[in-house]
């Protein structure tokens, strides 16, 4: 799961300009606002933050061009979002990615008009543009996996070796 430990921890926001509302439960972020919490980071022009549904049931919006975020997994690796328009659902962990959404997972990638994403599931579902589904695509792209050290250092010896010495290497049990 996307940095489980995280959801167990505070959120951090911070802005240069803020405006709260008691009442509604109804907060707005602006210029350079950052969120934080454990490895997930978000980074937008503008946040509203709804926490009328109480205490972990808050929803943020982060808006900008574009806005950002970014997690480590726990078993390894990092998410990378970015769209106009993100949402993310406290309560059922999920971001959602409006406008030129990309998603990033390790060595693959999403992009899209829209995606969803649930971040304690990592299961993702991507739109393309428009109402007509032939008029926007979605691409997703899956990179090869890259070699470890040893195995590249491996070959890179092997092409270097004399002649002599590779037949040595492959006489060896």
């Amino acid at each position: 799961m996307a940095g489980k430990e995280d959801f167990t921890q505070a959120i951090k926001v911070d802005s240069k300009f803020q405006f709260g509302d008691g009442k509604t439960k109804k907060s707005i972020f602006r210029e350079d606002v950052h969120i934080n919490q454990g490895s997930l980071n978000v980074y937008a022009d503008e946040v509203e933050v709804d926490a009328s549904k109480g205490e972990g049931n808050e929803i943020f919006i982060a808006t900008g061009n574009p806005a950002k975020y970014s997690q480590e997994q726990e078993q390894g690796g990092s998410i990378e979002a970015s769209a106009n328009r993100i949402e993310y659902r406290r309560d059922q962990r999920t971001l959602t990615l409006e406008g030129d959404a990309q998603l990033k997972q390790n060595n693959s990638s999403v992009k899209g008009e829209s995606i969803v994403f649930n971040m304690e599931l990592e299961q993702i579902v991507a739109q393309g543009e428009g109402e007509n589904q032939d008029s926007g695509r979605v691409t997703t792209i899956f990179q090869p996996s890259k070699k470890s050290a040893n195995q590249q250092k491996k070959t890179n010896d092997d092409k270097n070796a004399e002649p002599s010495e590779q037949l040595e290497q492959e006489e060896q049990p």
